[in-house]
């Protein structure tokens, strides 16, 4: 089983969404796209941005996501994919 959960990732990543607001993230697979595309940066040469020493990729960029680190960016108009951001109190740069 994953830990954290998708519905504990799920819940980080809106925590910042107001009541009534659309969600950041609605469903499994955008969770899964975002981690996917993070732990692609990382197999790339990106630094991590968490302490926390993972073995692979992948437990990295859920790693990040837990804790805050990275940040979902919703769709717009312009970009094709979801963007995905270091917290600028971590790393100052995006990803």
């Amino acid at each position: 089983m994953l830990h954290p959960s998708y519905t504990d990732l799920m819940k980080v990543v809106n925590s910042e969404v107001e009541q009534g607001d659309t969600p950041v993230v609605n469903s499994r697979y955008s969770i899964v796209m975002a981690t996917a595309k993070r732990a692609r940066q990382i197999i790339a040469g990106e630094a991590a941005v968490t302490p926390q020493q993972a073995s692979k990729p992948l437990s990295t960029a859920v790693a990040e996501l837990n804790e805050g680190k990275i940040k979902i960016m919703p769709e717009t108009e312009d970009a094709d994919e979801e963007e995905i951001q270091t917290s600028a109190k971590d790393a100052g740069e995006e990803i």
